[in-house]
């Protein structure tokens, strides 16, 4: 499928959409101006313009299986709603058999992925994510594991006294496939210094995914979105991912995908901020897509952005939902309980819905196929990232 040319109401677009329509990447001063103007309808068909030349009407999803192994953090992030700190009402550990247990429940059940990430717990050892990953790998081969935002690997290089390198390579040995991007937040000193503060800065993020792409390792960014940053901030943590991704297509691997996050305030010390609203989701979504010119995939997380603007978001430069999910503990829309799932009926549902061809992909974009007997047969060839 061919994209259409987008139309733009706002003079102020113009220009940005000559640099669309001729693959020119947009500098931050265009970014900022996508945010400042009132023509969001179209910044979202400039965005879509950009997901249809890559992706045409495919929207990918995964089976997949979340399992948050400890809330027990040393951490007490401002925006967080999950730590808990040990002997705290609510904290929890799980035992390396319960990882396990559940990823060889997840695999059972057609899962091709575990995302698995969990708090900074103070007196783990590192031996313990080594078993957990040696143990998933010898229950069920064939699962992809995708574990450990970078925060994680810098607090095993901590406890282990090991370097990053050495951690990754320990934990690929173990079975680690591929990272989550968690723990990118925003890419400011000021925004760090107020609602992150404790929390390693952007550099050490960066090292740690540039090491993971130097090691062959696939990983993926976020950006946590709707709180106390500015929209120039949002557009200065783009570029920053973008120049990584630019080193990064050097290397054996690189970013697969980048994940917008929007900000939920209930339960946090930022309770008292509004959060972000639909068209700030919509929008942020469109910005990121026409922004990140050299990373294939943004994902619409249907945990944070809900079901109904995930859907609306396929048109706005999305073309990934995340998948099945099932139990997700990180964060929570008032209401909601940890126990979110979504089948692989409803998502293909809703995907068709929005005009869209659902595609079931691996963790690093292959598409999924199934047998008869709903076994997986992955496609060798990887989508270009």
């Amino acid at each position: 499928m061919s994209a259409i040319a987008p139309e733009v109401s706002d003079p102020m677009l113009r220009p940005i959409a000559e640099k669309v329509l001729g693959g020119v990447v947009l500098s931050a001063a265009d970014g900022e101006t996508l945010y400042r103007s009132r023509d969001v309808h179209g910044i979202g068909r400039l965005a879509n313009f950009v997901r249809e030349s890559l992706h045409g009407d495919q929207t990918f999803y995964n089976r997949n299986r979340h399992i948050n192994y400890t809330n027990v953090c040393a951490l007490s992030c401002k925006f967080c709603s999950f730590y808990r700190k040990r002997g705290e009402e609510g904290a929890y550990e799980m035992p390396v058999e319960q990882v396990v247990e559940t990823a060889r429940k997840a695999a059972d059940g057609g899962a091709t992925e575990v995302h698995i990430v969990g708090g900074l717990h103070p007196w783990l050892k590192f031996d313990y994510y080594t078993d957990m990953l040696h143990g998933i790998t010898a229950a069920c081969p064939e699962l992809h594991i995708k574990a450990f935002t970078a925060i994680e690997i810098i607090h095993f290089s901590r406890i282990s006294r090991m370097s990053i390198a050495e951690v990754l390579t320990a934990l690929r040995n173990a079975g680690l496939g591929s990272m989550p991007g968690g723990g990118a937040e925003i890419f400011d000193d000021r925004v760090h210094d107020e609602v992150f503060k404790g929390k390693v800065r952007a550099d050490r993020w960066f090292e740690v995914h540039r090491t993971a792409h130097s090691l062959g390792i696939y990983t993926n960014a976020t950006m946590l979105y709707g709180h106390v940053e500015t929209p120039a901030e949002r557009i200065s943590h783009f570029v920053k991912l973008r120049e990584l991704q630019e080193q990064s297509l050097g290397m054996p691997a690189c970013f697969n995908c980048v994940i917008p996050l929007s900000f939920i305030p209930e339960q946090s010390e930022l309770g008292h901020l509004p959060g972000p609203t639909g068209l700030t989701d919509l929008r942020t979504l469109a910005i990121a897509r026409l922004m990140l010119n050299n990373i294939a995939h943004i994902k619409a997380f249907w945990i944070m952005q809900g079901i109904g603007l995930s859907q609306l978001a396929l048109d706005w430069g999305c073309d990934d939902l995340d998948g099945t999910v099932v139990w997700y503990d990180i964060t929570k829309r008032q209401g909601k309980g940890v126990h979110q799932e979504f089948h692989v009926e409803d998502i293909c549902r809703l995907i068709h819905e929005a005009g869209r061809t659902p595609v079931e992909r691996d963790t690093v974009y292959r598409p999924v196929r199934r047998n008869a007997a709903g076994r997986v047969e992955v496609e060798a060839a990887m989508t270009e990232n």
